[in-house]
């Protein structure tokens, strides 16, 4: 039997699991994940006590492949993410009835909560009307997906949606979700857990600032959890990163955020956790914490995860959590061996040692967010983008001008201390009379609708709506891609001149064409310098040493003449802060008018509209068409390179006039002019299936100049489409695979990425190297990852049109990492052989492939419980 007990709180009694007793000694030599974990398996798994087993065993070696099942409290995504799942939701739904079982028993057994932060768009910019507008234009752009998303919340049992407005699900969740530890009725009984949670984002993680252990997956993993089956997962490897010194004036949250990624992006963190530690830690702050840990997929870990402190227990007051709750999170994590102690070293994985007194102002960019650069360098990391300069045309924007500048996602806009330092540096600026340059798209969008009560309570927030930052949503916006038309100005230097320009962003990742479709080059950075590069107009300076403007008067303008001091940021967050801000504007929020009048259906079953361009029903949310694994033969759809992302992929952007896509929604009666953007059509599968691998910047290594989104057909030799090529291969009963290179799939986590490679008829992916959330998508929609061996690459195989691979996957013989034999049969009659790995880290995801993908088995699962 587990061991449990009891614990006092303000007079109330809980129930706990006994932590210590549970692992002794052991206790303080296990990473906090590793408690964590214990506590939930001991309190949720069947055999609980032989989980605990495990992964005290896991400190014998410092890893473990022995398996555990994780059960967290509760489900968090965005509207983008649950569009897709609750498609195949309501097709399950539809697909049970038809079998004779009763649609209503299928119901999430957790709750999910759901933001509706990825679809309003910086369509209105720079003047007080922005946020009316642009909110009024995104009920009118996804009133359909939101009465969808309405729909569910009355078909759903636990299902709720915040509506647009209450801003980014992780600034909702730092804000206003989180418990840390949370009181939970059960049998009778009043318990006290920790916080556990899964997220359908990748930057999930960013909860781990404030102790909650929570990290971000797929689509197709979140519905088989709200379904009731557990995360199941290797005793994980835990990277710790032991922080010493202390942040040098000037230096911010974003800055070390972005040193972190630089540097935990050389190491091999797949599948791993990773866990700060050291005497550093105190040295920062709940929200400089939040950035660090919201950056985990940036560079490559599950998790960035900060233990309970007293910045913890600072944030949730100072974020209007009641003196009970913050009481309960202080007694329990005391009591459970939660509580961070700098003194005591847990046993890691591997342990990497960053002073933070060595950091410095920094960028990162101009393709990836792990190429950090120092704020003065961006001259310097243009100079490879720009082959032929364009001609420079005085008062007009030319290479390296700023068409971008936005304060904007969950990364940085969550920490109130990075937003306030952007605030005082535009306060400066307005009274020097400065201003951006006419090209500039200016725009700010905080993480939540807190913002504009503190920001207005420092007087800040007229400061910046001076400079051209005003509030224009409550959302992503720019991060995600929803960056509107950039300026005319920059547009037609664009056309008529060829110009490269870049945008500056205080988000997560800056991967060509997805800040918008039309540039290639990005720069993260914090809210304040991206204040400063706006007043610059260009990135083509050192900002640190060089005038980045001048006054009126002609006289030069400095960084260092405005850029804020620590004492101005601690003088202005005391003026603006107030603990009891945070319920009323949520709370506001939550009570949209817009979102109240939208009417949407009711019933068990959701009914589909055959004419709809937006929800459609799919074809792969049914019982499916059996497994992918066995022995064949298959054409090569597609050879890439390193670094594609789910961007390249399966876009989120704009849909462009021109495409296939566009293509597809006009002659179905949608408006050329405004085709919204992909990420909002994430229902319809048939224009996902047409943007798959579009990006301007994919390279299909099967020919020299093949256009993104297409392949050659072996029998034909005709380029075509990827969907058609696909639908050719398929009449012809022919099997396809994809080879990358490393990193595939790298970047958001979105499950359309998979599902796309399951609607081109693929039956396995040969990479390199997979990021973790990709790899786990595939597996659920039965497609087979494998990695090739040391020193093969995609483009070494030198594969072309007519080549063949041969892949040994029988379903008896898989199991998890076990060798797969693969052979290269050529056209021209040679033959290569090599040893793949299979990319599968635990049992159940063996038994996910076996049947086809996650779908199925839930609805294998919940037929045979209602018929």
């Amino acid at each position: 039997m587990p061991p449990f007990t009891s614990l006092n709180s303000d007079g109330r009694r809980y129930r706990v699991v006994d932590l210590p007793a549970a692992a002794g000694a052991d206790l303080l030599r296990l990473p906090y994940i590793h408690r964590l974990l214990m506590e939930n398996v001991l309190r949720t798994a069947e055999d609980g006590v032989g989980a605990a087993a495990a992964i005290l065993r896991w400190l014998d070696a410092g890893r473990s492949e022995e398996e555990i099942p994780f059960l967290p409290g509760r489900v968090l995504m965005h509207d983008t993410t649950c569009g897709p799942a609750l498609v195949d939701i309501a097709g399950l739904r539809a697909a049970l009835a038809e079998m004779g079982g009763d649609p209503s028993m299928l119901n999430p057994v957790l709750p999910v909560e759901v933001s509706t932060d990825h679809s309003v768009a910086v369509d209105a910019f720079g003047g007080a009307g922005a946020l009316g507008a642009n909110m009024a234009r995104e009920l009118e752009r996804n009133a359909e997906r939101y009465r969808f998303m309405k729909w569910a919340t009355r078909a759903l049992k636990g299902f709720r949606v915040h509506p647009p407005g209450t801003g980014i699900m992780h600034t909702l969740n730092l804000e206003r979700l989180a418990t840390v530890v949370q009181p939970v009725e059960r049998d009778g009984e009043l318990w006290a857990v920790p916080d556990t949670l899964i997220g359908t984002d990748s930057h999930t993680p960013m909860i781990n600032g404030i102790g909650v252990l929570g990290w971000g997956v797929g689509g197709l993993e979140a519905e088989s959890v709200m379904f009731g089956m557990p995360v199941m997962l290797r005793v994980p490897d835990v990277v710790g990163v032991r922080l010493t010194g202390a942040p040098k004036p000037g230096v911010l949250g974003t800055d070390i955020a972005l040193t972190v990624t630089e540097r935990l992006r050389r190491v091999d963190l797949s599948d791993r956790f990773v866990e700060f530690t050291g005497p550093g830690v105190a040295a920062l702050t709940a929200g400089e914490r939040a950035t660090i840990a919201n950056m985990a997929p940036e560079f490559g870990g599950n998790s960035g995860f900060f233990p309970v402190d007293g910045q913890t227990l600072r944030y949730l007051h100072s974020t209007g959590r009641s003196g009970e709750q913050v009481r309960l999170v202080e007694a329990y994590t005391k009591r459970q061996g939660l509580w961070f102690d700098p003194a005591v070293t847990p046993r890691y994985t591997e342990t990497i040692e960053i002073d933070l007194s060595a950091i410095e102002v920094s960028l990162a960019g101009p393709r990836r967010p792990q190429d950090r650069i120092p704020a003065g360098a961006t001259i310097e990391a243009m100079r490879a983008l720009i082959t032929a300069p364009s001609p420079c045309v005085a008062g007009e924007p030319g290479d390296g001008s700023v068409a971008i500048a936005a304060i904007t996602s969950c990364t940085n806009t969550s920490d109130p201390r990075l937003v306030v330092a952007a605030g005082l540096l535009a306060r400066k600026a307005r009274r020097l009379g400065l201003k951006p340059p006419s090209w500039v798209k200016t725009s700010l969008a905080p993480g939540s609708p807190t913002a504009e009560r503190y920001l207005r309570r420092a007087g800040l927030l007229e400061d910046l709506e001076a400079v051209g930052f005003g509030i224009v949503g409550y959302g992503c916006t720019t991060c995600i891609g929803n960056s509107g038309a950039l300026t005319p100005a920059v547009e037609r230097a664009m056309e008529e001149h060829g110009i490269v320009p870049v945008a500056v962003l205080s988000g997560n990742r800056n991967f060509p064409g997805r800040v918008h479709p039309r540039l290639e080059a990005g720069f993260l950075a914090s809210p304040p310098l991206v204040v400063a590069f706006a007043l610059a107009g260009d990135v083509n300076r050192d900002i640190l040493k060089e005038p980045i403007s001048h006054a009126p008067n002609g006289a030069p303008i400095h960084l260092a003449d405005l850029w804020p001091d620590g004492a101005e940021i601690d003088a202005a967050l005391a003026l603006a802060g107030d603990p009891a801000d945070y319920a009323p504007a949520y709370e506001e929020a939550e009570a949209s008018r817009a979102w109240a009048a939208l009417e949407a259906p009711a019933g068990a079953l959701f009914p589909w509209d055959e004419i709809s361009t937006y929800i459609r029903r799919p074809p792969f949310a049914g019982p499916g068409g059996g497994t992918r694994l066995g022995a064949y033969q298959a054409h090569p759809l597609l050879v890439l390179g390193d670094d594609i992302t789910t961007d390249h992929i399966s876009p989120a952007g704009a849909v462009l006039p021109g495409s296939e896509t566009a293509a597809y929604l006009t002659a179905r009666g949608e408006n050329p002019r405004d085709l919204n953007v992909f990420a909002a059509r994430r229902g319809n599968w048939e224009a996902m299936l047409r943007g798959l691998f579009t990006n301007r910047n994919v390279r299909n290594l099967l020919g020299p100049s093949i256009a993104p989104g297409s392949t050659i057909d072996a029998d034909t030799g005709e380029e075509l489409p990827l969907w058609r090529a696909a639908e050719r291969y398929r009449t012809r009963g022919a099997s396809t695979v994809i080879v990358a290179g490393e990193r595939y799939g790298m970047g958001s986590s979105r499950d359309w990425a998979a599902k796309g490679a399951a609607l081109l008829g693929v039956r396995a992916v040969l990479a390199v190297g997979f990021e973790r959330i990709h790899r786990s998508n595939l597996i659920g929609m039965g497609v087979l990852p494998l990695r090739l061996p040391e020193g093969l690459r995609p483009e070494g195989l030198a594969l072309r049109p007519g080549d063949l691979i041969a892949i040994d996957a029988a379903p008896e013989a898989i199991a998890p990492r076990t060798e797969i034999a693969v052979l290269i049969l050529r056209a021209d009659g040679g033959r290569e052989s090599f040893t793949a790995r299979a990319a599968i880290e635990t049992s159940l995801e063996v038994d996910i492939l076996k049947a086809g993908g996650i779908l199925p088995l839930i609805l294998e699962a919940h037929r045979r419980r209602t018929i």
